[in-house]
């Protein structure tokens, strides 16, 4: 967007506020110095301008707002029931900061967040505390970017680095890097099989119309297939399916293309599921985007998730995973709900 004394919308990140905890803290100064024409104000709290009343964040979201602040109370969380723990017994997220910057209409985060704006947690020391204490009971499966997408921001923020340096001093410590990012953030990693690149593939139909400000599939596909050949294990993620209109010739034509580059008996794994969501998170949802057409579906209400009704659910998964049996080996196909006994012959 140009620069112009006519020019009254905010640039992403145009104004930054920093919690007075987080000023003393070196990555504070060192993610400023990425934005010298920022307003930067000082806040008391992060909660203070992230969890204000009446926000709009679909709004928000169009020009988003940076805070810097100092995570306190619970550092590591439990995998979710509603994710994939890929069999580990001790799987946990890290929440390193809230909120993304690709907007994706179907994103758990708009119900989950009061604010469209992200924040950052720079002390992260705190959190690597946290994971070797429990590191000294058992091993630990820990996803970093769950509530963000760590590989987009790499640039800015360089969490990616401290973790990778984190995780090479610690045995039994296993990461997994989600992404939807074309950043080629792996190329100043070592290449380490404690570190799996996750990448969420769509078909290019629903990247067009519900993933906002996301890379092509073309652009996903080709990181992932570099992230490979320099050594990473590479997880792919048909998950969330969205149902679309001809969805089965859309997945297929994603799937002609993902396997026209990748070798898929190479990767590590692939994980299937079609789109479901708390019911608390969708109510809040359509009351911030009535037109959405993934928003006002009407889902089928299961034990306080919602999601699409039984028949259609197996319909597409069942496609899914007999496709891709066609180029790997079943026992690398993982679905979310496998812990009911769920697979597809």
């Amino acid at each position: 967007m140009k620069n112009s004394k006519d020019d009254y919308y905010n640039a992403a990140f145009s104004h930054i506020y920093v919690e007075k905890a987080a000023w003393s803290h070196p990555r504070t100064k060192r993610i400023l110095s990425h934005f010298p024409k920022a307003n930067v104000v000082e806040i008391d709290h992060y909660k203070d301008v992230f969890c204000r009343k009446g926000q709009n964040y679909g709004l928000q979201h169009r020009a988003q707002n940076l805070i810097l602040a100092v995570k306190t109370g619970t550092l590591i969380y439990r995998g979710s029931p509603v994710c994939q723990s890929f069999g580990n017994a001790h799987f946990y997220y890290a929440s390193c900061m809230m909120n993304c910057i690709y907007d994706c209409e179907y994103c758990y985060l708009k119900g989950m967040y009061p604010s469209g704006n992200l924040v950052a947690f720079v002390n992260l020391e705190d959190i690597f505390s946290e994971t070797k204490r429990l590191l000294s009971h058992h091993p630990v499966y820990l996803c970093i970017s769950y509530d963000t997408d760590l590989s987009a921001l790499e640039p800015v923020m360089g969490y990616l680095s401290e973790w990778e340096k984190f995780a090479g001093t610690h045995e039994h410590l296993n990461l997994e890097i989600r992404t939807k990012s074309a950043n080629r953030s792996f190329e100043a990693l070592k290449p380490s099989s404690k570190i799996i690149y996750a990448f969420t593939l769509s078909p290019q139909a629903v990247i067009e119309a519900y993933e906002h400000k996301t890379p092509s599939l073309a652009q996903r596909i080709s990181c992932a297939a570099d992230a490979m050949e320099r050594g990473f294990p590479v997880r792919l993620c048909f998950d969330p399916m969205i149902y679309i209109k001809d969805w089965e010739k859309e997945y297929d034509a994603m799937l002609d293309a993902v396997s026209s580059k990748i070798r898929m008996e190479k990767l590590l794994d692939v994980s299937v599921g079609t789109f479901r969501i708390s019911q608390d998170y969708l109510k809040k949802m359509r009351k911030q985007a009535p037109h959405s057409p993934i928003a006002q579906f009407p889902y089928q209400n299961e034990t306080g998730v919602c999601q699409y009704p039984l028949r259609l659910s197996e319909q597409m998964e069942r496609h899914m995973v007999l496709r891709l049996k066609e180029n790997m080996p079943q026992e690398n196909i993982f679905l979310w709900k496998e812990e009911s006994g769920v697979f597809y012959e």
